[in-house]
C-alpha cells in the first residue's frame, strides 16, 4: 500500500473528513484493522486565509509548497492538496515535490465525465467560481461547460464558507440558501452540481436535494484510495 500524503488544514474540519474517508476507504478494501497509510502536515488556515485575502498567492504557494516537501519528506507516494480553492497554486507546489500531485478537478472532471455530465453547476469560494484555475480545467480538459451563481449569490455562497463552515457553524438557514442556489443553477440547464469547495458537504448532503451533487472531498479521497492500493507497476 503506497502512503498518501495529505496537505491540510484548510480549513480542519474538511481534513478531518479526507482523513476518515480515507481510513474508511483502506478498511473496506482489505478489511481486518487496516487503515491508510498517511502523512500529512496541517498548515494554520488563518494565516493562509490572510493572503487568500491580499491575492498574495505567490507567498500561499511558498508557504504550501514548504509544507508539501515536508510530507514528501516524510515518505509519501503522492500527494493531495485538501481543499479545491489552493489548486489554484498547484502548479507551483507540484514543481516543488517530485511525487505525483492527484489533482481535485481531475478526479472531479473524471467522475463527471464517467457519469456523463456535459454541463454542471458549480459552487465554491469566490477564487473557486470565478477564476479559471479550476472551472477552466474542467472545461478544457474534460470539454464540461460550468455554470457559476450570479454575482450576489457567489458572494453569499462564499461567506458561508468562511463565516460559517470553516468555523464549524451548520445553519439550517443557510442550507436554505445553498439549495435555492443549486435549483437557480438547475433551471440554467446545469446537469448536477459540483460542491467545489471541501467543507460544503458539510452543510449540503444529496438526501436535500434530487439535483445530483457531486462531493469532491469524497470523489478526491476514494481516487485516493484506490490510487493507494493499486498493485505497483515497478
Amino acid at each position: 500500500m503506497k502512503t498518501i500524503g495529505m496537505l491540510g488544514g484548510m480549513s480542519w474540519e474538511s481534513t478531518v473528513s479526507y482523513y476518515q474517508l480515507l481510513n474508511s476507504g483502506v478498511k473496506k478494501a482489505y478489511g481486518g484493522l487496516h487503515s491508510a497509510k498517511i502523512a500529512m502536515v496541517s498548515v494554520d488556515f488563518e494565516e493562509i486565509e490572510k493572503m487568500q485575502r491580499v491575492a498574495d498567492w505567490t507567498a500561499a504557494a511558498t508557504s504550501l509548497s514548504a509544507a508539501a516537501k515536508s510530507i514528501e519528506a516524510a515518505g509519501a507516494d503522492f500527494l493531495l492538496i485538501c481543499t479545491n480553492t489552493m489548486h489554484k497554486v498547484a502548479p507551483e507546489i507540484e514543481a516543488s515535490i517530485s511525487i505525483p500531485l492527484l489533482h481535485i478537478a481531475d478526479t472531479t472532471g473524471e467522475k463527471l465525465t464517467r457519469d456523463g455530465h456535459k454541463k454542471i453547476g458549480l459552487l465554491g469560494t469566490a477564487f473557486t467560481m470565478e477564476q479559471e484555475f479550476y472551472k477552466g480545467r474542467l472545461s478544457d480538459k474534460y470539454s464540461i461547460e460550468v455554470l457559476t451563481p450570479n454575482l450576489s449569490d457567489r458572494q453569499i455562497v462564499h461567506d458561508i464558507i468562511y463565516k460559517e463552515l470553516c468555523l464549524g457553524l451548520i445553519l439550517d438557514e443557510s442550507r436554505v440558501q445553498y439549495l435555492r442556489v443549486i435549483n437557480d443553477l438547475k433551471s440554467q440547464g446545469a446537469e448536477a452540481i459540483v460542491l467545489g469547495c471541501t467543507e460544503i458537504p458539510l452543510l449540503v448532503q444529496q438526501d436535500h436535494t434530487p439535483v445530483p451533487l457531486y462531493d469532491t472531498t469524497a470523489i478526491h479521497a476514494a481516487a485516493a484510495v484506490a490510487l493507494a492500493i493499486a498493485p505497483s507497476t515497478d
